[in-house]
């Protein structure tokens, strides 16, 4: 059964490294397995044959909707915005606006991570949500971050020698007004990679983005936007479970939990909005293959 205790602090857990680039999933895996005892029989339910019933998965299902419902929050203003100007775009069946633009930017790319989504989620959640499985996958999330970084240096020198690549001058400082939409689409494309537990929903996006021109901060925010329909959609689509034997006995801590997550979540989209206007994914990166490498070791 899960404590209190475990709520509060998985919860906490949940509402950082869900924006952090370092994986949620990964680390409620993680954390747990290192904890020990009864920490480590939580995800011992979570990749039973049954997991539909897990407590676990049904807590973390709960705490990815507060974690969406923070985002909202941070985001209200941008996000009135850009309903309002989508919806002004179906009515006059054109795009004038650059609200309308991102609105149309985010449908392109919640698309394909919605599909795969849909039909991956669980099969991939049953077979790779393991520690070992994770702590893998974590240290590839660390290679992935570092290689963003290294790849991006390399073209915004590669630009001041002229080199082009379908038309846009590598490294060419960009914005989400000129941001095309199969690019959104490829971004989007890379969220599913973080339907595999160590693997960064928000990492993987911001190195897309940064990979297409656009600065840190475009990229955090482009990513943060993306995330929000995108986590919203699929924990309210399993919020049914907690009617179901996996919220049997542990209503009290759901609610903690999201309670806590969503007020973790709200710091740290504000911290992390402030640190990417001059700083980059590097710490994460060393962070990610330190822990996952350590992980590794510990699990193999």
């Amino acid at each position: 059964m899960l404590t209190y205790l475990q709520a509060v602090v998985i919860g906490l857990l949940q509402g950082v490294t869900e924006l952090f680039p370092v994986s949620s999933l990964g680390h409620s895996v993680l954390v747990p397995a290192w904890l020990g005892g009864s920490w480590a029989d939580l995800v011992t339910q979570g990749d039973a044959g049954n997991s539909e019933g897990s407590h676990y998965l049904t807590f973390i299902v709960a705490l990815h909707v507060a974690t969406a419902i923070a985002l909202l929050v941070f985001y209200a203003k941008d996000w009135v915005r850009i309903i309002g100007a989508f919806l002004t775009s179906v009515r006059a069946r054109r795009i004038e606006t650059s609200s309308q633009r991102l609105a149309w930017l985010i449908v392109a790319a919640t698309v394909p991570v919605g599909i795969t989504g849909l039909a991956l989620e669980h099969p991939l959640r049953t077979l790779f949500a393991k520690p070992l499985a994770a702590a893998i996958f974590l240290t590839v999330n660390g290679l992935i971050l570092a290689g963003g970084e290294v790849l991006r240096r390399r073209a915004v020198a590669a630009t001041k020698q002229g080199h082009t690549s379908g038309g846009v001058a590598i490294g060419t400082r960009r914005t989400l007004d000129n941001l095309e939409y199969k690019e959104a689409g490829v971004i989007g494309l890379f969220q599913t990679l973080a339907l595999l537990a160590g693997i960064s929903r928000s990492g993987i996006t911001m190195v897309g983005g940064l990979l297409r021109g656009l600065d840190h901060e475009d990229a955090a925010k482009f990513s943060f936007l993306l995330a929000t329909p995108v986590i919203l959609a699929a924990g309210v689509l399993k919020l049914p479970t907690l009617a179901g034997p996996g919220g049997d006995g542990i209503l009290g801590q759901i609610l903690l939990g999201a309670v806590v997550a969503g007020l973790a979540a709200y710091a740290s989209v504000r911290f992390l909005t402030r640190y990417f206007t001059t700083r980059t994914l590097l710490p994460f990166a060393i962070y990610c293959l330190i822990a996952g490498i350590a992980s590794v070791i510990r699990f193999a």
